[in-house]
């Protein structure tokens, strides 16, 4: 008799259907085709153990199971539900009627019970796109896939539950999702501006990163507070909506970092790798490609830490991303796409010992070796980054002033405020949302320049050996700082300010 199930496999953030084929005929014997990898095969011994626990068994006749198509790559133990309930049916030993109206993903322990696998979201996206009746999974992913409207999710603990439900309960109730998936914004955030002394220009610099969706470097010695102001750039950035949310906790489920209870991502990521990340591990891929950091950070903030002390190689890996927001890894067989499109915000010392250009400690540091310290990062990836901040020293005054300093959640309302005009400028436009993400053409539409600017841009151009991407990336912030200023037009002081933001640029950092 011959039976099919259905399940998917994952390419990229998508997911991809898979029909199982599973044929009981005359003879002895186990053949299991369609391109499974060493997980898939060894699910015969799962599987046997499983059924043989809960009363049922493999039937010992020729079982043949093809898994179509042939030609895509299965990885992982998810198939061993969707196989287990296809040989039952195909052998009799449960009703076949209603098994192919289901998608069914689950890995099955020695006992019986099903585990939790990776990529629910998107298997649920692609079960309603495709028109099954519902989706069956474990139970500890059913709050995850419930997520998907129009789609009827079941979660089962156990395979004699789901036994049970395809031959005499299939009126069971779907499940329900808990809490409100439509409640994305929350900003009752831990860190906030409200606690930091002093640091003004920092703070403006960091507003106008999170009004255009800026990169930024922060430049300072050790203990100015560059992480700091770090962390708290999420709580001024504005609040993920539905379609944002879906799309990061697609990758986060892909990866297998969804936090347990939290079926839906609320928040903008923060990720923070340290600086003995790998190549693999910052941009994405291995042999079964996994996306990597600047994909999990996706909608939301990179945070390279002591930026120097990445390996050159892995940082040079980030420019392609940076430019396209998104990271592709080509294998031989197959082609997979991650969404990169998220801030970089990195920090530094300004030298080996931290002291170069301080205001009040003595650089020891041989001119050759600050040198060679900035060198550590490449003059094509500093063009990428927007805005170079200095991060000087809080004093004593400052620290022990009792007053408290602006709130993040006043800062957000003025970035609100500027993305909103950015949403209304962009909005035939599609993808770009925000002024870091404007091309040439859009550049020359909405960032024109009278003369004044003209000769002020020329003038610093010529003075700090600016690139031609250095260049469109003044103008980009100039735009920004014009809409936080709610003015149509850019002007000399916006522009001036914008160029400011360019510290490595200038002869004194050239040591």
């Amino acid at each position: 008799m011959l039976v099919k199930t259905y399940a998917s496999a994952l390419q990229g953030v998508d997911a991809i259907t898979i029909t199982i084929e599973v044929n009981v005929g005359q003879g002895v014997n186990f053949h299991l085709v369609g391109l499974p990898d060493s997980a898939i095969k060894e699910s015969h011994q799962r599987i046997e153990a499983a059924l043989k626990n809960n009363g049922y068994k493999i039937p010992g006749k020729k079982v043949v199971i093809n898994m179509a198509p042939a030609d895509i790559r299965k990885e992982g133990s998810a198939y061993d539900l969707g196989l287990a309930i296809g040989i039952l049916a195909a052998s009799g030993q449960i009703n076949a009627e209603e098994v192919g109206d289901y998608l069914i993903m689950g890995e099955l322990s020695l006992d019986g019970s099903i585990k939790k696998i990776k990529g629910a979201l998107p298997v649920a996206i692609q079960a309603k796109k495709e028109g099954f009746k519902g989706m069956i999974a474990p139970e500890e992913n059913a709050d995850e896939a419930a997520i998907v409207e129009g789609l009827n999710v079941y979660g089962f603990n156990n395979i004699s539950e789901l036994i049970q439900f395809f031959d005499h309960d299939l009126t069971r109730s779907p499940h329900q999702l808990k809490g409100d998936k439509g409640a994305i914004a929350t900003h009752a955030e831990e860190l906030d501006f409200k606690d930091v002394k002093g640091q003004e220009n920092i703070k403006r610099a960091l507003e106008i990163a999170a009004a255009g969706g800026h990169n930024v470097i922060l430049i300072g010695p050790p203990g100015a507070g560059k992480t700091m102001l770090a962390r708290r750039l999420p709580s001024i950035l504005p609040s993920l909506n539905l379609e944002e949310a879906l799309e990061t906790t697609k990758i986060h489920s892909v990866a297998g970092k969804l936090e347990e209870g939290n079926s839906l991502i609320r928040r903008r990521p923060f990720r923070s790798p340290h600086h003995t990340v790998s190549d693999v591990a910052l941009v994405g891929g291995g042999g079964f490609p996994q996306p990597g950091e600047i994909s999990l950070a996706h909608n939301g903030v990179l945070f390279l830490d002591e930026l120097p002390e990445f390996k050159r190689s892995v940082l040079e890996v980030m420019r392609q991303p940076m430019e396209e927001r998104r990271v592709t890894i080509s294998r031989a067989r197959f082609t997979v796409d991650y969404p990169a499109s998220f801030m970089l915000v990195a920090s530094m010392n300004p030298c080996p010992c931290g002291y170069y250009n301080h205001p009040e400690k003595e650089c020891m540091c041989a001119p050759t070796l600050v040198h060679r310290y900035l060198n550590k990062i490449s003059g094509p990836l500093l063009d990428r980054i927007d805005l170079h901040v200095e991060v000087t020293p809080v004093d004593y005054e400052q620290l022990s002033d009792s007053r408290t300093s602006e709130p993040s959640n006043s800062v957000r309302e003025r970035v609100l405020l500027a993305r909103a005009i950015q949403q209304d400028r962009f909005e035939k436009l599609g993808k770009i949302y925000s002024n870091a993400l404007m091309n040439s053409k859009q550049l020359r539409e909405h960032c024109a320049l009278d003369q004044a600017c003209n000769t002020l841009l020329k003038k610093a151009m010529e003075t700090l050996g600016l690139s031609a991407r250095a260049y469109d990336r003044i103008l980009k912030v100039s735009r920004t700082i014009a809409d936080l200023d709610e003015s149509k037009e850019i002007r000399e002081r916006h522009l001036a300010e914008a160029i400011q933001y360019r510290s490595l640029d200038r002869e004194g950092w050239a040591a």
